[in-house]
């Protein structure tokens, strides 16, 4: 069997189709085929690859809203490329013959996906957030199969089919290590709560302020501990905090770090959360029963960070500050009601726990295998019929030849 993946852009795109794909690896081994296609330019060009996988590429990209000069050059360049990609795709796709191509979003998936249906080829699409893409929405409508992260999504997608509710894949070794094993690695201390906060790994400018206000302001509270990633470009954040007379070298209740390489060690200690809301790190906190403090970024498609964070919210499994509402004052009086109220953490924590659908990595692979059977049935009835029919052609000749030699005697 072959099956061809389509994705990239964004962590939150190639991670879960790259946890799908090793788990059919592991279980189908060498008689398991898998191509993904990718953009040369994103992560995706670097994480496939990495984890083992063939990957080709295609070039496309989104269209800039905006009419500076700068974002009409690539307009123009994104026009080229979406002329060419469809040519690319079906090249790439008559070569490698897959039984199923499955898109886990991103540009890359459009041109991908449409070509294989034009070609008879089935698709499934997964989508991971609570406001479905404008790519994932237009395949949905031919695909044979849609899988849905959210159950919010449902009413947001038109589909060909009744769209499935799988959930999201989560890295296992995310559960590997108790809270209190992962304090101890840490060196934190155990009895007070652990806050984890980040802004991506750029460093979001917005909570990355909130945060050293956050600090500022509970700097002699001496009831919880901080570990902060500032990201790439918050790289200030350390200097900032000094500057409100705090020694950070000295504190052991603060911790600052650029990046969080050992987040399956920092998200199982954690007792509370302050983050963005993209879908993996949403169904991180689901699947680890997080209590958190969501602030949405504002620049992203369909605004579908918030949608992601309401969900969760309206299911009182988690909490929301919107960008535009976010102050260190706003952010620090809602840290204090949850650390003075841990009964209400864990309430929190059992509500997210309880939206969490553990198994998503085997439930998307199921459905993917049932269209890769359907599709072998389908390739070996076409097969049988041919040689049905090749048959009936040498009986009907040999009944020929034979009514045509009594009329000539």
């Amino acid at each position: 069997m072959k099956i061809l993946f389509a994705t990239g852009g964004t962590g939150g795109h190639i991670n879960p189709a790259l946890a799908v794909a090793s788990r059919i690896r592991d279980t189908y081994g060498d008689s398991a085929e898998i191509l993904f296609i990718g953009t040369p330019d994103h992560m995706e060009a670097r994480l496939v690859p990495n984890a083992g996988f063939d990957f080709k590429t295609i070039r496309i990209s989104g269209f800039q809203r905006s009419f500076t000069p700068a974002s009409i050059v690539k307009n123009i360049r994104t026009l080229i490329w979406t002329l060419t990609s469809s040519n690319a795709a079906k090249k790439i796709i008559a070569e490698f013959q897959p039984d199923v191509v499955v898109g886990f979003g991103g540009y890359v998936s459009g041109p991908v996906l449409r070509k294989a249906h034009k070609m008879g080829i089935p698709i499934a699409v997964h989508e991971q957030n609570a406001f479905p893409g404008v790519t994932n929405k237009a395949l949905a409508k031919y695909a044979e199969v849609v899988m849905l992260t959210s159950e919010d999504a449902r009413d947001r997608i038109e589909c060909l089919n009744e769209p499935v509710i799988t959930g999201l894949p989560v890295r296992d070794e995310l559960f590997k290590t108790s809270r209190a094993e992962a304090r101890t690695i840490l060196g934190v201390d155990p009895a007070k709560p652990l806050i984890l906060s980040m802004g991506g790994s750029l460093g979001a400018r917005a909570v990355n302020n909130a945060i050293c206000g956050l600090i500022e302001n509970k700097k002699d509270d001496n009831d919880c501990t901080f570990l902060h990633a500032y990201g790439q470009y918050g790289k200030w954040v350390p200097d900032k905090i000094k500057e409100a007379g705090i020694d950070v070298e000295n504190r052991e209740d603060i911790i600052l770090r650029e990046y969080i390489d050992d987040m399956h060690i920092c998200m199982p200690a954690a007792d509370l959360l302050i983050c963005r809301a993209g879908a993996s790190s949403l169904y991180e906190i689901r699947a680890l029963g997080k209590a958190s403090i969501l602030i949405p970024s504002p620049n992203v498609a369909e605004n579908h960070q918030y949608y992601n964070a309401m969900e969760l919210v309206n299911n009182n499994a988690a909490l929301i500050i919107e960008e535009k509402d976010l102050t260190a004052d706003k952010l620090t009086e809602m840290v204090n009601e949850l650390i003075s109220d841990m009964d209400r953490i864990h309430e929190i924590e059992k509500n997210a726990k309880k939206m969490a659908i553990l198994n998503a990595t085997d439930l998307i692979v199921s459905n993917i295998m049932k269209l890769v059977s359907k599709e072998s049935f389908r390739n070996e009835s076409a097969e049988r019929m041919a040689e049905i029919n090749e048959v009936a052609k040498e009986i009907t000749k040999e009944t020929t030849d034979k009514v045509d030699k009594a009329l000539g005697e």
